[in-house]
């Protein structure tokens, strides 16, 4: 089992919720191969909307990956993005603030650069750590 994290604005996380779908680095489809049926999936935005300037800087969605079939579809004509899709859980937005001193990523001086790839993998204490704080609110 792994576990990842997709970098994505907070306006296409929440289409993907609507859908129970997850699409990463602009629609690409390698990034979604390397996922596999129950692995944990959360997602990252850290703005608003994709060209906006507003920041979110949250973990904004989690849940797992269904079957692992990553598939093809036509948003419009020109631009026909992969998906995988997920079983989205509850959950509320947390500022990734609230949890840098109490997660592995970020304790390596380059996380920030890391996340530019838009898909990286995370330890299961980390999934965990985020998993936590995002359902804590709603018991």
């Amino acid at each position: 089992m792994h576990y990842w994290l997709g970098v994505v604005s907070k306006e296409h996380v929440q289409k993907g919720v609507q859908g129970s779908f997850a699409q990463v680095c602009h629609g690409k489809k390698g990034p979604l191969m390397k996922m596999g049926a129950g692995d944990g999936f959360v997602y990252y935005s850290p703005r608003i909307s994709l060209f906006g300037k507003d920041p979110c800087k949250c973990f904004t969605a989690i849940g797992t990956i269904k079957s692992g079939h990553v598939y093809q579809v036509e948003m419009t004509p020109d631009f026909h993005p992969y998906r995988i899709d997920i079983d989205y859980l509850p959950s509320q937005d947390v500022p990734i603030s609230d949890l840098m001193n109490d997660l592995e990523l970020t304790q390596h001086k380059s996380w920030g650069m890391q996340l530019r790839r838009g898909l990286v993998e995370i330890s299961p204490e980390d999934f965990s750590t985020i998993s936590k704080a995002m359902q804590k609110c709603l018991n």
